[in-house]
């Protein structure tokens, strides 16, 4: 009987180190620089620094890596025209899904199609005129990221650009223009098991 307990005790241990191995979840948070490309009139000014957290799962398959995130992201950028200047902030949910292979045992390589739903965003103009940014008639816009990361022990750490294939938004209230919001992103995550 004790050896049978042991056995089992053993059994546990080893068949989770192999899930672990296999799949892994956790917590992500970092900071993120973005700015906004603008037409029809207007120049696109500073980049904001942003942030974003929220959590991970990643699946080990033998070449590759599966790496889907869902994040909390607040963003923007300012842009002007002849007259104003105008900050602008987003707040989102975006939606990654990481494709890469492992280095070593150490660098990742990935990149991946990215989600993003518009939660809530704001123009300031500099005279303090604020308004409502008005989303996109599509639920979500579509964006791609791609970068390098590097494991070590049970923290990860992701060095991505994020661009846009779809408008971010589509209208400011009385200034109609194409944003397009590209991110340059640092994330720090932990694995749980």
């Amino acid at each position: 009987m004790k050896n049978l307990v042991i056995v089992i005790l053993l059994s546990g241990l080893i068949l989770g180190e192999v899930k672990g191995q296999v799949f892994s979840i956790g917590p992500k948070f970092g900071v993120s620089q973005g700015d906004v490309h603008v037409t029809d009139g207007f120049q696109g000014e500073d980049s904001k620094m942003g942030y974003h957290l929220g959590a991970f799962a990643r699946i080990n398959l033998p070449i590759i890596f599966l790496q889907p995130e869902v994040l909390y992201t607040n963003t923007g950028g300012s842009f002007s025209d002849n007259s104003f200047n105008y900050d602008v902030s987003f707040d989102r949910l975006d939606i990654p899904l990481m494709i890469g292979v492992k280095l070593g045992g150490v660098l990742r390589l990935q990149a991946g199609p990215v989600a993003s739903y518009l939660i809530n965003g704001d123009m300031v103009a500099d005279n303090g005129t604020r308004q409502k940014i008005i989303p996109p008639k599509e639920e979500f816009t579509y964006g791609y990221q791609a970068g390098v990361g590097v494991d070590i022990g049970n923290f990860l750490m992701d060095l991505k650009y994020e661009g846009a294939l779809s408008n971010s938004v589509n209208t400011f209230p009385q200034v109609q223009t194409d944003q397009r919001q590209n991110q340059l992103i640092v994330s720090l995550g932990f694995r749980l098991f």
